[in-house]
């Protein structure tokens, strides 16, 4: 063996060493770095799940169970404006409901509801549970309906408010 081929095959041998001792330090860096806990790196995520706000208080306080919607259907003091969404309940002052866009949904639990007046802002679907069938309403902009308990006498629970202009 001349010495040219010997130097040649012990600097191949190095280079080779050096690189796998390189992939095994940065393959370990990048493993140690992946498994770190999320919240030691920088803030999470914000999901949004149209959950409404402060339900627990309303529930508690009013009776209602809000559950999830666009925020384009707020519950509303129904002195507050002329042009509201107002549900007529037995045993209940009125509920109101303000509508904040073009579209909107609702989905709650509000209990013995009787009758709708509509706002000026566009067509009220309703769907409402009375014992095991649902039942739903069309309701155009403007208008004083019965519904629910005053049409068949049943004990119904409206379970979503959807608004369209």
């Amino acid at each position: 063996m001349t010495p040219r081929s010997t130097l040649a095959r012990i600097l191949g041998t190095a280079t080779a060493a050096g690189a796998l001792a390189w992939a095994v330090l940065a393959g370990g860096q990048a493993s140690s770095a992946t498994t770190g806990p999320v919240a030691d790196e920088g803030p999470g995520y914000a999901v949004e799940d149209y959950g409404y706000p402060n339900a627990d208080q309303i529930l508690a306080q009013q009776g209602i169970l809000l559950k999830r919607g666009d925020g384009h259907i707020v519950l509303a003091d129904c002195a507050s404006d002329p042009n509201l969404l107002r549900f007529l309940a037995r045993d209940r002052a009125d509920v109101c409901f303000k509508v904040t866009g073009d579209e909107g949904f609702l989905t709650l639990e509000l209990k013995s509801v009787h009758g709708v007046r509509t706002d000026a802002s566009g067509n009220t679907h309703l769907e409402m549970t009375a014992e095991s069938d649902r039942v739903k309403y069309d309701i155009p902009a403007k208008t004083w309906e019965g519904v629910g308990e005053s049409v068949d006498g049943r004990q119904h629970v409206l379970v979503e408010i959807r608004t369209a202009k």
